[in-house]
């Protein structure tokens, strides 16, 4: 199967550029595989398409303000970007310009904040650091970062928590899952209300979600890592659902990746905590996930990849388009869609 395969033509003003306000307020295109059919909704209307006993599984993931600036020995301006951690002191980082990231080179980022350039990382281009700091890191990160958002989103973006699921907790992502940005507190109880079990997993997402997969042929694209997590309970909930014939639906792509990671043939998962490379595209049958909430994807991309292996690339491709028609708007500030 070839990347062309998965292009679509996008006119560059329906790109998100600012969230909606208030969040539940974005536009929902409905697919109903069994009916083959688009509805037109918002996503304030996901009420009314759950039901009771349905599992939703989403990431609470959160974002750290992961870009920072600083300056080499020479007083070179910097922008170094938090991408993984290996451990409590050294990450892999994006640096620019990368010519002043060889090894060795000590970059300043403010008084209590320092960096030692350990390693290169080849197949991305990014580096190995070590950090030096006085104080908790992560105290100093939120006083010096900055949200990092896509590169595709050039406007400023006036409330950083909108960057946010409004349930993220565990820091540790590069950017957010932006499937769950359209929750609001008042939907999520509506759906409890109604009996809708909702369960939390964690995959760390990395800027690889918006790397371009550059080989023609798909197979030879190599998947980023990303870390993730599946307690006991959240296994046990998931499982009982299986087991019951109730439905598993999954809040993002960081979500199908977690629990497909995760999940033996019968669609059972285990309690983990792992890196994973998986990489969903037409034919994968999935296992775990019956339905899906996610936005609207990059052309080209290893997501719309994954989307179209749930619902047929010719589908989905009638989706976007209709989606294009219909004046959507796309990407990570843009409109959602549910596949059923």
């Amino acid at each position: 199967m070839k990347t062309s395969d998965f292009d679509y033509n996008l006119p560059e003003n329906l790109i998100a550029q600012t969230p909606v306000y208030p969040r539940d307020s974005s536009r929902m295109l409905v697919f109903d595989r069994k009916s083959d059919t688009f509805t037109h909704k918002h996503f304030y209307d996901l009420v009314d398409y759950l039901k009771e006993g349905d599992v939703l599984v989403r990431n609470n993931t959160k974002v750290l303000p992961a870009r920072m600036f600083g300056y080499t020995k020479n007083g070179g301006k910097v922008e170094v970007l938090l991408l993984k951690r290996f451990n409590l002191n050294e990450w892999e980082v994006l640096v620019k310009p990368g010519k002043k990231a060889r090894i060795g080179a000590e970059l300043t980022i403010a008084e209590n904040l320092k960096l030692e350039v350990i390693g290169n990382i080849e197949e991305s281009g990014s580096r190995r650091v070590r950090f030096i700091y006085d104080g908790v890191f992560e105290d100093i990160i939120s006083k010096l970062g900055e949200m990092p958002l896509p590169p595709y989103i050039t406007e400023k973006l006036k409330d950083q928590g909108r960057y946010q699921t409004v349930y993220a907790k565990v820091d540790g992502s590069a950017a957010a899952p932006t499937a769950g940005l359209h929750f609001t507190d008042e939907l999520i109880e509506k759906l409890k209300a109604k009996g809708v079990i909702i369960v939390d997993v964690l995959l760390h997402v990395g800027l690889g979600t918006f790397r371009p997969v550059k080989s023609e042929d798909i197979l030879s694209h190599h998947m980023h890592s990303e870390y993730y997590e599946i307690s006991e309970q959240a296994a046990e909930i998931i499982n009982k659902a299986k087991q019951e014939g109730r439905r598993v639906i999954a809040v993002g792509t960081t979500s199908v990746r977690t629990l497909e990671s995760a999940a033996d043939e019968k669609g059972f998962v285990k309690a983990v905590k792992d890196n994973t490379e998986i990489f969903i595209y037409p034919p994968y049958k999935f296992k775990c996930v019956d339905a899906l909430i996610t936005n609207f994807h990059l052309p080209k991309s290893t997501l719309i990849m994954l989307v179209s292996a749930l619902s047929s690339r010719e589908r989905t491709l009638d989706m976007y388009n209709l989606a294009v028609e219909e004046k959507y708007r796309f990407f990570s500030f843009g409109d959602s869609c549910l596949i059923l």
